[in-house]
């Protein structure tokens, strides 16, 4: 894809006059100097080098954008070593669901950590070139954490079906074991499919122009610059989507079919929204998932939109992953009571009530 300047495009349509000396409105204008900016972006390359030209149409929005990103990277390396810290800090936390959830956190931190960090040096140093070896192992650390993703939120479903569904065998299906094979197989798994697809990118030649517009190497913009036969790619890139989504996505509406047909036999209203209340983070969060995942990915190589990617790719880049802890921590009890002890929050208001007691016990007493 080949980016042309402001003064190009208008020359290629028109005879270009005092116009492009003079531009009769603050649009031309504007769009004279994104076009000049992306003319310097492109002038940064080397042979071996990409551009990662995402963010870089609107270079008014950078100062702002700059800050968004380092806000929403803050939060969610925040938030997610919290979750974390608590779970271990706290034994009764120590249970197959929050094994889980933490292994959850811990891909969301390395997650945002392999794209946000590129994507905040690129636009605080306005040099928007990675190396063709940084830009496949960005690709790499990607795919192998979204599809560990993927994975995780499907041991979580299941882990939620034995729960409520086989709750006297529940402690026997999800010992200890069987947890830490279904992580190590999740992170085995999703090591490989990613490793396979970046080692026969890696035989690709580019030719063509090495700007992609995208603000990091994902697998489809990083696909339409290739100049080789990628047939056999994207034969396997769709069959490794079906193994690594739709099979994990069945197992989570397999379960969850399971679930609410077992909260539906429940004859208490309190009993169905208990119930029912232990699942709902887990189905936000898989809604969120999936739901920008299969607009992206799920369509062939040769319709894809990049606006589309772009916007799509920072709902569940940046915006799951920072939201994932919130959503885990405001809803569930537990977690909320092992975060304030955690911070200290659980003692202060012990001995907030401690001191309420002795103070009324006091009052009364003189009464």
């Amino acid at each position: 894809m080949k980016f042309h300047s402001w003064r190009e495009g208008l020359c290629a349509s028109s005879p270009c006059d005092n116009r492009v000396a003079n531009p009769t409105s603050s649009e031309e204008a504007s769009q004279m100097e994104a076009g000049q900016h992306l003319q310097e972006i492109r002038n940064q390359t080397s042979i071996s080098d990409f551009l990662l030209l995402g963010f870089s149409q609107h270079p008014e929005q950078q100062p702002l954008l700059f800050g968004l990103f380092l806000a929403v990277y803050l939060v969610t390396v925040l938030g997610n070593l919290l979750i974390i810290l608590a779970i271990s800090s706290d034994p009764h936390l120590h249970t197959p669901m929050y094994f889980f959830l933490a292994n959850l956190s811990f891909t969301d931190t390395c997650f945002s950590c392999a794209i946000i960090p590129k994507v905040l040096l690129n636009i605080h140093t306005q040099h928007y070139t990675i190396s063709y070896t940084g830009c496949l192992v960005q690709m790499f650390f990607f795919m192998e954490l979204a599809l560990l993703d993927d994975f995780l939120l499907a041991v979580m479903a299941y882990d939620r079906y034995v729960a409520i569904c086989l709750p006297l065998h529940y402690t026997t299906i999800m010992g200890p074991q069987r947890c830490l094979l279904l992580v190590t197989a999740s992170w085995l798994s999703s090591y490989l499919l990613a490793f396979s697809l970046c080692l026969l990118m890696s035989q690709f030649s580019f030719c063509a122009s090495h700007a992609i517009p995208h603000f990091f190497c994902d697998l489809l913009p990083l696909l339409k610059l290739a100049c080789s036969d990628t047939r056999i790619f994207q034969l396997m890139m769709f069959a490794e989507a079906a193994l690594s989504g739709v099979v994990p996505l069945t197992c989570v509406l397999v379960s969850y079919a399971h679930i609410i047909h077992t909260i539906l036999r429940i004859p208490s209203a309190g009993g169905k929204h208990k119930v029912f209340s232990t699942c709902g983070s887990h189905l936000t969060v898989v809604t969120l998932f999936y739901g920008t995942v299969f607009l992206v990915y799920f369509q062939p190589s040769s319709s894809y939109s990049a606006d589309t990617g772009v916007v799509a790719s920072v709902v569940y880049t940046m915006v799951t992953p920072m939201l994932n802890p919130f959503i885990y921590s405001l809803r569930n009890r537990h977690m909320k009571g092992a975060l304030w002890r955690l911070l200290g929050w659980g003692r202060c208001s012990s001995v907030v009530l401690v001191t309420s007691v002795v103070s009324n016990s006091l009052r009364s007493h003189r009464l």
